[in-house]
């Protein structure tokens, strides 16, 4: 059985080469041939000397996931689902804009978190992708794109891991491939356009702010305990008196001064002006100014099985202005790849549920709605 070598870093790519007896540099070469130049053929790697080629030829190969499909929206946004075997299928999205091309990865098939206002969530979780699995999301769009956009130099500037699944419960596999897109040998991102988004694994963030620190996302959702506890399940073991100063501690690390904090918009449960208010003294809380941390409000997109709904436009502008007032960086961010199913919170490709999310969240659903239409606790100050 032969090797993909989209599973190596530099690092483990140079062993790899090293026990079949050729040198560091051969696995430079291979390295920029696979990531820079999007070759999957060693006969046509000119510059690798023909012993090595054949070599290769029977120890390893390089090959993305199969396309199940592939969707562009009318705005550009583009989102592939990727066959992962085992009946289980992952989501990536390539989102243009006039100054950047940002590509979306999956890092699970599937997630185990639970979030209420995740379509993803409500599917169940399957399995950890392979680091292979990560960087074949980025290696194929990577070069799709230039032959799509019949452009030389490269198309995707930023990465985000916020596509299905937790990337921190996947971090064995998360940190060689973050690697390989921080590599100047490979797609030479900066550490400020690599982005990780989490819901708050405590322990993998110092970890992660250790041993590869790029920019992080943190989804909070929530101005405290007892509504986030509803809204996001992990924050029962890892509540906001672990989560935020954890936060504060990436700064040591982290490439930008700020975290982003991730909320979303939802209607009549955690968009009131109190609430963000509430929002503001908890960030003033942890550190003197508020200058550390940045708000980007995300628009709910809604899915029939989360019986929550989309704030009002106008709502979400009010909610804005009060952060803004307070000296908090706060965006707004823009819906894309709504006629695809390609926004934020929609990816939902086929997961085999092997921990039962769907069968527990649906008991869950049948409690709520034999108590109060949302059982939201009674002081979770919505």
């Amino acid at each position: 059985m032969t090797v993909n070598l989209l599973e190596h870093d530099l690092e483990s790519l140079a062993a790899f080469c090293e026990r079949l007896g050729e040198k560091r540099f051969r696995a430079v070469q291979l390295f920029r041939w696979i990531h820079q130049r999007g070759c999957s053929r060693f006969e046509d790697m000119s510059d690798l000397a023909k012993s090595l080629r054949e070599k290769l030829k029977g120890v390893a190969h390089v090959k993305a996931m199969d396309v199940i499909s592939q969707h562009i929206s009318a705005d550009g946004t583009i989102k592939w689902l990727f066959d992962v075997g085992g009946g289980n299928a992952v989501e990536t999205v390539f989102i243009p804009e006039d100054d950047r091309g940002t590509l979306c990865l999956s890092t699970q098939a599937g997630c185990a978190m639970g979030c209420r206002f995740c379509s993803t969530g409500h599917q169940g979780f399957s399995r950890n992708l392979t680091t292979g699995e990560i960087i074949a999301q980025l290696w194929f769009a990577e070069h799709f794109l230039r032959k799509h956009l019949k452009r030389d130099e490269r198309v995707i500037s930023n990465t985000v891991m916020m596509g299905m699944g937790e990337p921190l419960q996947n971090y064995s596999a998360l940190i060689p491939a973050l690697r390989m897109m921080l590599d100047d040998h490979g797609y030479g991102l900066s550490r400020r356009r690599v982005t990780v988004s989490t819901s708050g694994l405590v322990k993998k963030m110092d970890l992660l702010g250790v041993e590869c620190p790029v920019a992080l996302a943190v989804s909070l959702h929530a101005p405290n305990n007892a509504l986030r506890d509803y809204l996001v399940p992990l924050n029962i073991k890892h509540p906001l008196e672990e989560l935020m100063p954890a936060c504060v501690n990436y700064l040591e690390h982290a490439p930008r001064d700020f975290i982003t904090f991730e909320y979303c918009m939802l209607d009549a449960v955690n968009d009131s002006d109190a609430q963000a208010q509430e929002l503001v003294q908890l960030v003033k809380k942890y550190r003197n100014s508020v200058s550390w941390c940045k708000f980007n409000l995300i628009p709910f997109n809604p899915f029939p099985a989360s019986g929550l709904h989309r704030s009002k436009p106008e709502r979400v502008q009010g909610f804005a202005k009060i952060l803004s007032e307070a000296g908090i960086t706060t965006t707004v961010r823009k819906t894309r790849g709504d006629d695809i199913d390609a926004a934020c919170g929609q990816l939902a490709g086929d997961v085999v549920d092997r921990t039962r999310v769907t069968v527990r969240i649906a008991r869950q659903r049948s409690s709520e709605l034999n108590s109060s239409p949302l059982d939201v606790p009674s002081d979770a100050k919505i």
